[in-house]
């Protein structure tokens, strides 16, 4: 008896303990938040809300948007601010720009896997990789030799998807695009060849998983409150993402060494076609700074710009073709026109297709560029993104911040806003972009899929040229088709926008 009364007396000093802590937490995410003040943000819940809505969380988010453009989720030491409001993602991403940063909370939680990359950093280590990339970027060699890069994994992609039509199988899109930019972006960025689209790099498909598994469990930890104990007992989702950063840092450091060895056998060092060897150059210049670590931390957010962003927005694209079938035979037409190929040819040659996809072809392709355009507003690669308030400041539409508190915009919601693209927000439909057939761009602080600002994506223009060439040689020899109809196709939360359980289709060729 007396055992059950000891059992029962510590049962009830945990209860009370954990709701002493639970009214400790929630006091200090209460106190000097400023809450029912009309010159901050209305407060719409605590950081928990996400925890709760976390697998709907994007679209959570656009409806908490669509009732209050920019609103709070308090946490323990500061606000959370989100705005769907093109004055204000102005405001942060341009006009304000030196008084936001990553921030420490941004930079604490992506450090493991981004380390010290140019979307994880800010000051002198931002601008330095900004200025080598941005000068790679520009350069001629790049374009050619990207589009040539590109050309070729878009013939071994449509050879790949041949056999699964031949087949009669169903396969994953998602991940046979994932392959296909993870190829083009480690010769194209890195000089290496992965061969990871065909299968025959083992090393590389563990790399990917690693990778994919990685951003999502980094994306976690912005909900989860414990993980920072987690990492320190090496438990749970974070010794799983021990696990994988050693597959990735292993697996880069490969390909940091096997690019040395093989620049240190050529002799010309000005002109070289990827972007790795500048950087491997420059560190000659400063051995210090840029240390081997510090190029696999380059290496791994170029490789998130390049294989992520362009497979998920090409997958969204596929869905959304599969869903509107006209739109597709209006895409399908415009590449027959440009490429001048008759809807009759016998056997169409891969090869001799995509030697037709050059600058000019890619430029006269408006209907494609708004129908990606379109998919980008409403499935932006990256959904979410933000800053930190370096100072006190007041937003355009009259909201105050205070320093250090996070201020985050919704490219996601953003594309769902009635008040931005009118009462037809939510349809698909790339005429939007169209005047009398010609693409016309909008402002980058309403249609803020690549970023704004100083930090505008340099490889804008690269991820157009790669998703242009793919979607040509794909839709001029395929229909495509869900394997599943009634399927419900949405995405896994994460630092890029993924579909959840990848996207299951059946392709049909074109006569």
């Amino acid at each position: 008896m007396d055992f059950l009364h000891t059992l029962l007396s510590l049962i009830a000093f945990s209860f009370l303990g954990i709701f002493l802590v639970f009214c400790f937490i929630m006091l200090t995410i209460i106190i000097g938040k400023s809450i029912g003040d009309p010159d901050y943000a209305p407060v719409k819940g605590t950081v928990f809300n996400q925890l709760l809505y976390f697998n709907t969380l994007h679209d959570y988010q656009a409806q908490l948007a669509k009732t209050n453009p920019t609103f709070r989720l308090l946490a323990p030491d500061q606000s959370e601010l989100y705005t769907a409001d093109p004055r204000n993602v102005e405001h942060i991403l341009k006009t304000n720009f030196d008084k936001y940063s990553k921030g420490k909370y941004n930079q604490d939680i992506m450090t493991d896997l981004f380390g010290e990359g140019i979307f994880a950093v800010d000051g002198d280590k931002w601008r330095q990789q900004r200025k080598l990339a941005s000068f790679e970027f520009s350069t001629r060699v790049l374009r050619d030799f990207s589009c040539s890069v590109f050309r070729r994994n878009a013939a071994k992609l449509v050879r790949v998807i041949s056999e699964f039509s031949h087949q009669g199988q169903v396969f994953d899109m998602q991940d046979i695009l994932m392959r296909c930019t993870l190829d083009s972006i480690f010769k194209v960025g890195f000089g290496t060849e992965l061969n990871c689209l065909d299968g025959s790099s083992k090393e590389g498909s563990e790399f990917m998983k690693a990778f994919d598994e990685s951003n999502a469990l980094i994306y976690w930890r912005y909900v989860d409150p414990f993980w920072k104990l987690k990492r320190f007992l090496n438990i749970g989702c974070e010794a799983t993402l021990k696990r994988n950063v050693k597959i990735i840092d292993d697996f880069v450091h490969g390909v940091i060494k096997t690019r040395k060895a093989q620049l240190a056998l050529q002799q010309e060092y000005n002109v070289k076609e990827d972007i790795l060897s500048r950087f491997l150059i420059e560190s000659k210049k400063d051995q210090k700074t840029m240390t081997d670590q510090y190029l696999r931390d380059i290496i791994l957010n170029f490789m998130i710009a390049g294989k992520d962003t362009s497979a998920n927005t090409l997958s969204w694209f596929f869905y959304m073709l599969c869903k509107n079938p006209l739109i597709e035979e209006k895409i399908v037409q415009e590449v027959r026109d440009v490429t001048c190929s008759c809807s009759h040819e016998s056997e169409p040659n891969i090869e001799e297709f995509v030697a037709k996809i050059t600058d000019d072809t890619l430029d006269r392709m408006h209907y494609l560029h708004a129908a990606l355009t379109e998919t980008l507003r409403l499935y932006p690669a990256v959904p979410a993104d933000g800053r930190s308030a370096e100072a006190h400041d007041i937003l355009p539409d009259g909201h105050k911040l205070k320093k250090g508190d996070g201020v985050y915009y919704l490219a996601y919601g953003m594309g769902r806003m009635c008040s931005i693209w009118g009462e037809d927000a939510e349809e698909f439909r790339p005429e939007r972009w169209l005047n009398n057939g010609i693409f016309q761009p909008e402002s980058p602080f309403k249609f803020v899929a690549f970023h704004a600002g100083p930090r505008i994506c340099l490889g804008k223009d690269f991820a157009y040229r790669q998703m242009k060439i793919v979607a040509m040689a794909l839709v001029r020899f395929f229909r495509f088709k869900l394997s599943n109809r009634t399927q419900n196709v949405t995405y896994k939360v994460m630092f890029t926008l993924h579909i959840d359980k990848g996207l299951l289709l059946c392709a049909i060729p074109r006569s």
